[in-house]
């Protein structure tokens, strides 16, 4: 069981150097995931995705909006959320109606336009929890519903992590076997950032080949640094207002329901982690609004959504620290390196080998978690109405590849296969009779709902106290 006589709540009494470098180590747990998401949507979208600046702009103003919201004291940071990366590759593949004839460039602002309204269901959620109640809320949205759909969206994307880790199968299983070792076998700080590590080591054996002459098997070079030589030191980010089209919202606005999910375990995480009752004081619905209008604010401006990060709750674990001071001295460090062009395009050299082998175990993460959502909050599949939930879900979320368009007058309209996949299974979990779930019964299955490398560290994670309701 977790010592808390030993945790610090206010980290001033440390002193200033020791505040700074905490901050730091909480930027170090969010950095490797969060560039990973621009990374890997300038991918989709063939070089004219997100802006890693932009990204890490965002992180670190979203962090402080929602500590700002949550009355300055919840101890999260807020990183680039993985969820919705299935919504950016379908938007950077649409061809039809006002589709048809864009370039990849053009179509983005419409995609994070989707996540602009994304990030206002969470309004709508917190407005709803706030007069009715979590359990009843909750009673809609079972792990029998959301643990299909973040297995759905882990699956729809293992052929793009097949097509880049293709290109350099060497880099590909190193940057694999990295994240692994450091993820199962790393001890304290090293266990909380295995993505970060990954992309470090294998990208310091790209550097080798590189130097000694050696090529990708197709013949191109390993690295490609022109970009990183012409980007200049000190630079405003590249921000890009965002556009709005009904399909690309019906593709990205359905995730939310698993990142509200998300956002509602990595809430108790943290109150589990600090021994405090966030849920309560200062309450879900203001953390909801917080993290919401963080993210619609920075797909606004052409930004990925923003999520709360386990990765940083490892590392509260881990420091016993819990002051949300600390948080936003990281959120601040995000901000200074999002004005710094030269580091954007350095990461941005990455080779898509190196991409690909981390996204090869961290899509399949994506949907272990959606396993071990229904795992642990205890879905009993030997009731027929929960099987049939699951399956529907399941076929619509991975069968519909190309999604339903639809004419509404004029317009085009594409439900997409996660959309369909949402739609069908609240609609049966509604009707269907035997819906016996109650949130709040079984903390560990409630903890462990969201889509993280580390929602905890391993020990001491399902026997942590959490304050009774």
């Amino acid at each position: 069981m977790s010592d808390k006589t030993q945790a610090i709540t206010d980290a001033r009494a440390l002193g200033v150097p020791k505040m700074l470098l905490l901050g730091i180590q909480h930027m170090f747990a969010m950095f490797g995931a969060t560039i990973l998401v621009p990374i890997l949507v300038t991918g989709y979208f063939h070089g004219e995705g997100l802006s890693v600046q932009v990204t890490l702009f965002f992180a670190g103003i979203g962090t402080l909006f929602f500590h700002f919201c949550s009355k300055l004291k919840v101890p999260a940071f807020l990183g680039s959320s993985f969820a919705f990366l299935g919504g950016f590759a379908t938007v950077a593949e649409l061809d039809s109606g006002r589709f048809a004839n864009m370039s990849y460039g053009e179509k983005l602002p419409y995609a994070t336009g989707g996540i602009v309204i994304a990030g206002l269901l969470y309004l709508v959620l917190a407005l709803i929890i706030k007069l009715v109640g979590l359990e009843k809320v909750m009673k809609y949205l079972p792990p029998v519903v959301t643990g299909p759909i973040i297995i759905c969206i882990g699956l729809s994307l293992a052929p793009s992590a097949i097509g880049n880790a293709g290109t350099n199968w060497l880099l590909a299983f190193i940057a694999l076997a990295t994240v692994i070792i450091f993820n199962i076998w790393g001890k304290g700080m090293w266990k909380i950032i295995p993505i970060l590590m990954g992309v470090v080591i294998s990208y310091a054996v790209a550097l080798i080949l590189n130097a000694f002459g050696f090529t990708n098997p197709d013949g191109s070079a390993i690295l490609n640094f022109s970009n990183v030589a012409n980007a200049s030191i000190v630079g405003m980010p590249p921000f890009q207002i965002c556009k709005f089209d009904l399909t690309a919202i019906l593709v990205m606005a359905p995730i939310a329901i698993a990142t509200m999910m998300e956002h509602i375990g990595d809430i108790s995480a943290i109150s589990a982690t600090t021994g405090q009752n966030f849920l309560e004081d200062p309450g879900l619905h203001r953390t909801l609004i917080g993290d919401g209008l963080a993210t619609s604010l920075s797909a606004l401006f052409g930004g990925p959504a923003n999520t709360t990060y386990g990765e940083n709750t490892g590392v509260l674990e881990l420091s016993k620290v819990y002051d949300p001071r600390v948080i936003r001295l990281a959120a601040v460090f995000a901000l200074v390196l999002s004005f710094i062009p030269k580091i954007s395009e350095l990461i941005g050299s990455l080779p898509a080998s190196i991409i690909g082998g981390i996204s090869f175990i961290l899509y399949g993460m994506i949907s272990a978690i959606g396993v071990r959502n229904v795992v642990e909050n205890k879905v009993d599949f030997t009731k027929s109405r929960n099987l049939m939930i699951a399956a529907v879900i399941l076929v619509c979320g991975l069968g519909f590849s190309n999604g339903l368009t639809f004419q509404i007058g004029s317009a085009s309209i594409t439900l997409t296969s996660l959309a369909i996949a949402a739609i069908a299974g609240i609609l049966l979990n509604a009707i269907l009779p035997g819906n016996d779930y109650k949130f709040g019964s079984n903390r560990s299955g409630d903890i462990h709902r969201g889509i993280a490398i580390t929602p905890l560290m391993e020990e001491g994670a399902d026997d942590t106290p959490v304050k009774e309701d």
